[in-house]
């Protein structure tokens, strides 16, 4: 049985989404969210490289709160990189839900990789 943490994934993800949200349109002075959105995408774009590297590099050392920060990060830009484009949250959970019902390797093949 999932303990607590995991059953509040999706909680939390629902709420950052909102959070994401609420932010479009906000002053990019007041709101890291807002300048993110407002600014140029390749902005977006070179966060999520630069913190997918850091994670990289926190799983090769070990270090678990490193690992948890950095994923943390990841997630962050990678939501609001995707809420940019009009792609929800709550669509990529439907997806991984709907990868439940096949394998890993059909998954793959099914994509051509």
């Amino acid at each position: 049985m999932p303990d607590r943490g995991h059953e509040r994934l999706g909680e939390v993800l629902t709420r950052l989404a909102e959070v994401i949200e609420s932010r479009r349109g906000a002053d990019p002075s007041t709101s890291y969210v807002a300048s993110l959105l407002a600014g140029e995408e390749t902005r977006m774009l070179k966060k999520i490289g630069e913190e997918t590297v850091e994670l990289v590099l926190a799983i090769r050392d070990g270090n678990r709160s490193d690992m948890v920060h950095e994923a943390a990060d990841l997630w962050f830009h990678t939501l609001v990189a995707l809420a940019s484009r009009g792609v929800d949250a709550a669509q990529i959970i439907e997806e991984l839900e709907r990868r439940f019902a096949r394998s890993g390797i059909e998954e793959k093949a099914s994509r051509g990789e």
